[in-house]
């Protein structure tokens, strides 16, 4: 079933344009790419069921809607600080969507880092996916155009004076990646946990801070391949890149995923809440 679903991975990418021509699989845009995932069999069955779980907030996390300049509005979930502050950390779903399991990982980081904001996106416009198919269906129609205008909604909604940091698990890694691109000279700070990185190196040069990327050794996916591109391109980039690697699967950072890895997760949580408090 793997050998097939890369073959036909690479036909996909063949028959949309990609490596034809001057044109190599390389440059292929990462949100693209991760997002023919969600046509295999393999890749959809590694997310189990979502448990139930309803957050209630004990930071007083609300939903807010903001504008964004493509003229649509966008939603979010956001903790603010007891004191004023302009250090926000932006905070990207998985292939679900804004749950409640990311509601409690944007409460965790607003109460484990202190001294800052956080804003969870919603990046699918209100859908919220309980199965796999309608993850993948979402993850599939999601347009990283749409995207970039709901990051630079929410660069406006927190303002031009923000410090501004970025995390995201699966979907949301990549995602985390694109936003500290599009946040430029506002950026310090990006997270991404098994999340498919831009190969653009042009792109990477633009990026203001360096990366912290938590890596799977058991995922098929973003695997030692993509790792050691993801290296090499940073490298090339000059910008500095730390790979945390887990004996672990991906998806084992959702605690409400049968893959969950309490020992590598808690481990994971412990880094990035290191990382960003030395940010701001």
């Amino acid at each position: 079933m793997k050998k097939v679903y890369l073959i036909s991975l690479l036909l996909a990418l063949t028959l949309a344009g990609y490596g034809q021509g001057d044109v190599t699989i390389c440059h292929t845009p990462a949100t693209e790419k991760f997002a023919l995932f969600a046509s295999s069999e393999d890749f959809n069955s590694e997310h189990q069921m979502p448990r139930a779980y309803v957050h209630v907030s004990q930071s007083g996390g609300k939903m807010i809607t903001f504008d964004c300049p493509d003229g649509m509005k966008a939603n979010a979930y956001v903790v603010t600080s007891g004191s004023k502050t302009n250090n926000w950390i932006f905070v990207f779903q998985e292939w679900w969507g804004l749950n409640d399991n990311i509601k409690k990982w944007a409460d965790d980081l607003h109460k484990e880092v202190g001294n800052v904001n956080v804003i969870a996106l919603d990046m699918y416009d209100g859908k919220l996916a309980t199965d796999r198919e309608n993850a993948g269906k979402y993850m599939q129609a999601f347009k990283q155009e749409r995207g970039d205008a709901i990051v630079k909604g929410a660069l406006n909604y927190v303002g031009d004076k923000a410090k501004v940091g970025t995390v995201g698990w699966c979907f949301g890694g990549g995602q985390s990646l694109q936003a500290a691109l599009n946040a430029g000279k506002q950026t310090v700070g990006c997270v991404m946990y098994y999340g498919m990185p831009e190969e653009d190196v042009s792109r990477l040069r633009n990026l203001n801070s360096d990366v912290l990327n938590i890596w799977a050794t058991q995922d098929q996916w973003i695997n030692k391949d993509v790792m050691d591109k993801f290296e090499r391109n940073m490298a090339e980039a000059g910008k500095k890149l730390t790979i945390e690697s887990y004996d672990a699967d991906h998806g084992f950072a959702n605690p409400s995923n049968a893959i969950y890895n309490e020992k590598a997760y808690m481990d994971a949580k412990a880094k990035t809440i290191k990382y960003f408090k030395s940010k701001f």
